[in-house]
């Protein structure tokens, strides 16, 4: 059975913009995931990405952009300049881990309505009432956004360490059991052609 792992953070548009492809994917090829959200900040400083606010003015118009036109062809609304953008990920992230590791729901459409909290609905996902919102929207308990907080932190840091040495670079990048890497929505025609075999 192949298997993919998922590296992600819910503030990248990207995540937002993939909707449940991913899942939808893996179901029609009876492959298993494992979701991993990073620190992209962090990441984005081992590996050589630069973070929104340093990149040059020709990059943000592009950006914007691509967005635009990205959001159309997925049919997904898409706020270009949320209301809370940056935020601090690490509270969707260890929300993402706990329920992970409880179960009970569905973890692709938690991380889809964690990343349309931000990308289309203008809500924090630093805000603890927002994330017990989408667990529960999710099928979660709404009180995994309490519990687990110092395994979440530990998790999420490893996933840093091993995101850094698979090779991971930027949100979304999904990794398949025979190393296959692809990196951005873009890349799921790529990534389900590779799962049937023929690339």
């Amino acid at each position: 059975m192949a298997h993919i792992d998922y590296y992600f953070t819910v503030i990248s548009p990207y995540v937002y913009l993939a909707g449940n492809r991913l899942e939808e994917i893996a179901a029609r090829h009876g492959a298993t995931l494992t979701y991993k959200p990073v620190d992209i900040i962090t990441l984005f400083s081992r590996t050589g990405g630069t973070p929104l606010p340093q990149r040059s003015d020709a990059r943000k118009a592009y950006r914007l952009q691509e967005l635009r036109r990205q959001s159309a062809k997925a049919g997904l609304k898409l706020s270009l300049e949320p209301a809370h953008f940056p935020t601090n990920p690490a509270p969707a992230a260890y929300a993402i881990i706990a329920a992970q590791a409880a179960g009970g729901g569905d973890l692709g459409q938690l991380v889809h309505v964690l990343a349309r909290a931000c990308w289309a609905e203008d809500r924090d996902l630093a805000q603890d009432e927002v994330i017990r919102d989408c667990l529960q929207a999710a099928g979660f308990d709404p009180g995994l956004a309490d519990r687990g907080l110092l395994a979440g932190a530990e998790t999420y840091a490893a996933n840093l360490e091993e995101a850094t040495a698979r090779g991971v670079f930027g949100s979304p990048f999904y990794i398949t059991d025979d190393d296959e890497r692809f990196w951005g929505q873009d890349r799921l025609d790529d990534l389900d052609l590779h799962l049937a075999g023929k690339l």
